[in-house]
């Protein structure tokens, strides 16, 4: 396994990755740490016959998400290393970003639990950011994650050195991240309500020269290097 590849992969939006490698129509899908429900509303609104359960332990944004839930999509209160669903009862296992928020303490268990709610053959679709890149750059200046995201790789090896999962794929990309303004940007990733930044006047400042350094005509454009580790549960 690697946590990043020199090139960062091809530019291609996320669910036309998932959409083409996984079998999404009429199965049970669980999405932790589902933040705003974007990826939850594309993966249940894209096909036929998909359920999700999406958990998120923001409870201000599960809030919202609850006030606006699609009828296949039930979202619940819940993180990813306890997880209140049965054994067994999954088809796919979604993580976009979030691995890395799990409690250092925690990310064996999250692994563990995710493939106990996984059914013999199930897969995981775990998407993480890697450490690279202007988008990167930028968000380190207030947020520097490069010490949880390598935690969240090292548990991802040792659960698959450990048989808890099998590796079946590891997938290079660029995501493509456009914002139409420096505000856009603040009310969406600084003020996001899962983490409290508190950014000085002076650190403030220094985000936004970073940021419009890439600002044109129609916004910043960033191509944002991600790798998703695609796992499954042995078969019985």
């Amino acid at each position: 396994m690697q946590i990043a590849r020199a090139d960062g992969g091809d530019i291609v939006a996320e669910p036309e990755l998932y959409n083409a490698l996984l079998a999404l129509d009429g199965a049970a899908i669980v999405e932790l740490g589902c933040g705003t429900g974007v990826h939850t509303r594309a993966i249940a609104g894209g096909g036929r016959d998909r359920r999700v359960i999406a958990f998120e332990v923001d409870r201000v944004q599960l809030q919202r998400n609850q006030a606006d839930a699609p009828a296949n999509v039930e979202f619940r209160y819940g993180g990813a290393e306890a997880i209140d669903l049965p054994a067994a009862s999954t088809d796919i296992v979604f993580m976009f970003k979030s691995l890395h928020h799990v409690p250092l303490a925690a990310l064996d268990a999250a692994l563990d639990e995710v493939a106990r709610i996984l059914r013999p053959g199930g897969r995981a679709w775990i998407s993480e950011p890697v450490f690279a890149g202007a988008f990167n750059d930028v968000i380190r200046r207030f947020h520097d994650e490069q010490a949880v995201r390598q935690a969240a790789f090292a548990a991802v090896e040792r659960a698959v050195e450990r048989g808890v999962l099998e590796l079946e794929r590891e997938i290079f990309f660029r995501n493509p991240v456009h914002f139409a303004s420096f505000a856009e940007f603040e009310a969406r990733i600084i003020n996001a309500t899962h983490s409290e930044h508190r950014l000085d006047e002076l650190t403030l400042a220094r985000v936004k020269a970073d940021f419009d350094a890439h600002l044109g005509a129609d916004g910043a454009h960033f191509q944002a290097p991600m790798r998703v580790d695609l796992l499954r549960r042995p078969p019985a």
